[in-house]
């Protein structure tokens, strides 16, 4: 079924995951649909957005959501940051997704090959020192990796990094007051997944 503004939040985010999952599917197998301009909906999103799902995921320029979803205009509201970390400027754009644009369903994205966790384990397991904004950033990523075994291969290491920032920002995320809310409301749920970077494939975790 194509997507149409007017679909927006109505759909459950039952039917909000499979639209992104049958996204990535076309995207995967080159048969993508988008992007395509359509002055009806150019038209619609001026009076309003309605996103049916909200993805914060990593500012990485391999990683854009839309294309990775093959979604359109208007389809997602997207938040990207290094590491797809939380801040209060983070928190609050997904506060604004959940309470004004009412998308049922969020996504946390993390991706293979992930400078910022690369750099929290450089940080956390060799005391290699970064410049201080970076430095900054790579604290928010530090607690999710510190449970790792150091004496893992790198690659093997980064990768369970990776997935275990994802989880974190899925937790934290789920026992905040709002979070704990929307989700005994049955109004929120919240996923996560990996990026697949040489495939293309989301993998979406349990």
């Amino acid at each position: 079924m194509a997507f149409t503004q007017t679909d927006g939040p109505g759909i459950t985010a039952a039917q909000a995951l499979r639209r992104l999952i049958e996204g990535n599917r076309r995207f995967v197998r080159g048969e993508a649909r988008f992007p395509t301009v359509q002055k009806k909906i150019l038209s619609q999103l001026a009076r309003e957005q309605r996103p049916y799902a909200t993805i914060l995921g990593c500012s990485d320029s391999r990683v854009p959501p839309e294309l990775l979803f093959d979604a359109g205009f208007g389809e997602l509201f997207v938040i990207r940051v290094a590491g797809n970390v939380l801040s209060p400027e983070v928190v609050g754009s997904l506060q604004y997704a959940g309470v004004h644009l009412k998308t049922p369903l969020f996504v946390v994205l993390g991706h293979e090959g992930c400078g910022a966790v690369g750099a929290a384990v450089e940080t956390y397991f060799h005391k290699v020192r970064h410049r201080s904004r970076i430095a900054k950033l790579v604290s928010k990523i530090i607690p999710a990796i510190r449970g790792l075994n150091p004496e893992l291969p790198p690659e093997q290491l980064l990768a369970q990094g990776i997935e275990a920032n994802v989880r974190s920002n899925m937790k934290q995320l789920r026992n905040s007051p709002e979070g704990k809310a929307r989700v005994k409301e049955g109004r929120l749920k919240l996923t996560g997944a990996i990026y697949e970077i040489a495939t293309g494939r989301v993998r979406f975790l349990a």
